[in-house]
């Protein structure tokens, strides 16, 4: 045992057995085995057609596959939110009408409306009043919301991108008053621009559709009193804030007889009256019966219009300048600057002007330039507070 354990490691191992020789034949015949098979497969491969990929469909029937992929869209139902006069919302939709918010859940209640532009007049009927807004009046068809909720300012409303960025709304008032100058508002202006129709004008219907029918959006101008009156006068139509104030509202009503598919309605003068809150509660409680809005000129620092329209919920827009109180067009060229800076300030923008040719001109300049400054010039309507905005 000892001897095992100190002897040198491996000297005691048997020699390994050596494996046995293999003849030099047996080597040779392998060999040529071997060279023998690879030659045939390279003689295969070398007469074989070269290996393609399968062809790529052709981009018919990829648009076949996906559209056979592609479930088709569910039908979209219109879902109108109305509010109700004595407060709270009511929503119809295909399931019915009912309370906008649930009574046990308040907090959580769903609000299910379409985006603002599903309710729009289509284009190549926009120039065709809606007869489910008209009312039959002695005065002649006045809007009126729809019996499922729609309303003027929704389905006459001009289109536009509806995405953020510097807004610009300009309305110029005043056609129907100079042919001359109507026609060339009517066919010059860009789209976006709102016209606004004097209800003392004259071939007010056949200049609304040519405005409607290259894309413009429509309001409608009131004479409203001035102060002054009756040495100043908006004319023989003109509300008186008397009337407005004891729910007399006839001479409003003979104005907006006049035309059709307006989104709302303009003073024509008016300072009183905007600066009377007993006479425009129930003026602006009428536009919001009737589902319009109502743009302030911007005329007069007296106007209590904005004040009374928030708690009234009308729908309210104010203009921030007159871009034509001086007719010049280095002095409107100057205030369509001011009006970019104040819309580069606050996001958004409202001018008005008269169908003058010089404010014509000079807004058609400024316009054209606009868009590559980054300024979208809207519709009124894209601008207005409005109380039942949907989406």
């Amino acid at each position: 045992m000892r001897d095992e354990l100190y002897s040198p490691l491996g000297q005691t191992l048997a020699p390994a057995a050596r494996p046995p020789r293999r003849s030099l034949g047996r080597w040779l015949g392998a060999a040529c085995a071997a060279a023998l098979v690879a030659g045939g497969s390279a003689f295969t491969a070398l007469n074989q057609p070269a290996f393609a990929p399968p062809a790529p469909p052709s981009p018919v029937q990829v648009a076949e596959q996906v559209a056979e992929r592609r479930p088709e869209p569910a039908e979209r139902q219109p879902n109108v939110l109305r509010m109700e006069q004595g407060g709270g919302f009511t929503i119809s939709d295909a399931e019915g009408e009912r309370p906008l918010v649930d009574d046990a859940n308040p907090m959580t209640g769903s609000i299910r409306v379409l985006e603002p532009g599903s309710l729009r007049q289509p284009a190549a009927f926009s120039h065709m009043p809606e007869q489910a807004l008209l009312e039959a009046t002695d005065f002649g068809p006045l809007p009126v919301r729809g019996a499922d909720g729609r309303r003027p300012l929704d389905v006459y409303a001009g289109a536009w991108s509806g995405t953020g960025g510097t807004r610009i709304a300009i309305v110029v008032g005043g056609l129907g008053v100079s042919q001359s100058g109507s026609m060339r508002a009517v066919e010059e202006l860009p789209a976006g621009v709102t016209l606004a129709f004097a209800a003392e004008g004259n071939s007010l219907d056949r200049w609304m559709q040519t405005g409607r029918r290259k894309g413009h959006e429509i309001l409608l101008q009131a004479p409203m009193e001035p102060f002054g009156y009756p040495d100043v006068s908006a004319g023989p139509h003109t509300l008186k804030v008397a009337d407005a104030a004891a729910g007399r509202l006839d001479d409003l009503h003979w104005s907006m007889g006049r035309i059709t598919n307006y989104v709302g309605v303009m003073n024509y003068m008016g300072a009183r009256l905007n600066a009377d809150p007993a006479a425009l509660q129930p003026f602006l409680g009428e536009l919001s019966k009737r589902g319009l809005l109502y743009l302030d000129d911007g005329t007069s620092l007296r106007s209590e219009a904005r004040d009374v329209a928030m708690a009234n919920g009308t729908s309210f827009a104010s203009a921030d300048l007159v871009i034509d109180t001086e007719r010049e067009p280095a002095a409107i060229e100057k205030q369509l600057d001011v009006l970019e800076r104040i819309a580069r300030a606050k996001g958004t923008a409202i001018g008005t002007a008269s169908a003058f040719d010089v404010s014509i001109d000079g807004i058609k300049r400024w316009a054209a330039a606009a868009s590559g400054r980054g300024i979208e010039i809207v519709p009124i309507s894209a601008l207005a507070f409005d109380p039942e905005a949907r989406g």
